[in-house]
């Protein structure tokens, strides 16, 4: 039954998850992969959490293909039925066909760009960044609120944009992604920056006005330099959990993570720090807090059906009658699926160098920027002139 398969969302995935974390990457995926091909209610979730684990694992062709399947399913059941919504209301909300939420559906994009990028397959990362704005402007549409419309998305197809130097479309995406959060890190200068590079003088002065302490650095302009670009995805989302204040209610239990920045290292000993570009947690608690009230509404309706339901039992037999009323509500509990593989933060580090190979390495550093322990190690990278090489790692520490 659905209602028994999908109650044990999270501890299904919970020895993945740990498994992971030890880098234990062959365990994790063994666990994860019979969940993601099963066909059921939860597949959609279960193939979100197989994609990822795909990618720390750096199988990201593995990756993509799952991400690509994931994203295909999530459109196929944008809708429910009226005997599903029915059945959830009498049961249990896990009875619904797991949807995803609305800035997780734009991930999705987001990760198979990412897989791409780190592939150097320019082309098809820009065909997620289409992918992307698509979606923006279908949710725009329908009056999602700013934390639903993902700027981490937004910013990651502005790079794209830019790496393609097609700098009015990277300006466009950049200023998009900046009406939906104004607090990105490196936003200031990115607008000033793609503002010029896009020719568009009148919006560069307003920018330079706006932000008068962004110092403009002669690199950004220079045609013959390469770019680093590290995305860095720092420890774990928040955990949905029944409510204590009621248990048919989910809520969201933030995960401490002790790797909270990344330092680059470079060949030419300078190092560089990590910058948030997206928060993850708030916008994944903010979600579920916009969503509240429906659930609420629901579990209402929900007690009221059950109420009937087991008065036309007790009509034929008074102790089954009784029995099915104290069932329904046993097992009402909190829809706790969610994608729980998906990082707290997203950070970035942007280096314009030289054309020429470069030996780096990242290291995981704690709140009060000590190493943790965690890190990538040291490896060469080829910087070309004129183009952007990306690298994505994740702490799970």
């Amino acid at each position: 039954m659905p209602l028994l398969g999908c109650a044990t969302y999270q501890n299904k995935v919970q020895p993945a998850r740990e498994a992971l974390a030890r880098h234990e990457y062959t365990k994790a995926l063994e666990d994860l992969k019979p969940l993601a091909e099963k066909s059921s209610d939860d597949q959609l979730v279960y193939l979100l959490d197989y994609a990822v684990a795909l990618q720390v694992a750096g199988q990201l062709k593995e990756s993509n293909q799952v991400f690509m399947q994931a994203d295909r399913l999530a459109e196929l059941i944008d809708y429910q039925s009226i005997s599903r919504i029915a059945g959830s209301l009498a049961l249990n909300e896990e009875m619904i066909q797991y949807k995803g939420d609305t800035f997780e559906k734009i991930f999705i994009n987001a990760y198979l760009a990412m897989n791409f990028l780190q592939m150097g397959q320019l082309d098809d990362a820009l065909v997620e960044a289409r992918r992307i704005n698509e979606k923006y402007l279908k949710y725009r549409a329908d009056e999602k609120q700013a934390f639903e419309l993902n700027s981490f998305s937004k910013y990651l197809s502005a790079v794209i944009w830019e790496a393609s130097r097609s700098y009015d479309d990277a300006y466009i995406a950049y200023a998009e992604a900046y009406k939906i959060d104004p607090g990105i890190s490196t936003i200031r200068e990115d607008l000033i920056r793609s503002a010029k590079l896009a020719r568009r003088m009148d919006s560069y002065q307003d920018w330079k006005k706006k932000f008068p302490d962004v110092v403009e650095k002669k690199e950004w302009y220079e045609r013959g330099l390469g770019e680093l670009v590290i995305i860095y995805q720092q420890g774990w989302g928040p955990r949905k959990a029944p409510s204590p204040n009621g248990q048919s209610l989910p809520t969201l239990y933030p995960v401490r993570s002790e790797t909270q920045q990344a330092r680059l290292y470079l060949s030419d000993n300078m190092n560089y720090l990590s910058r948030e570009v997206y928060d993850v947690q708030s916008a994944a608690i903010k979600t579920l807090q916009e969503d509240y009230g429906i659930l609420l509404a629901k579990r209402v309706t929900g007690i009221a059906t059950k109420a009937v339901l087991a008065d036309q039992i007790r009509q034929k037999n008074q102790a089954l009658g009784d029995l099915a009323y104290i069932a329904m509500l046993v097992s009402d509990r909190a829809d706790v699926r969610q994608w729980s593989f998906l990082p707290q933060t997203i950070q970035i580090i942007r280096v314009p160098l030289a054309a020429g190979k470069y030996q780096f390495r990242l290291e995981g550093l704690d709140y009060g920027q000590s190493p943790t322990g965690e890190g990538l190690d040291q490896r060469e990278v080829e910087i070309k002139s004129g183009q952007k090489k990306f690298v994505v790692w994740r702490s799970l520490k």
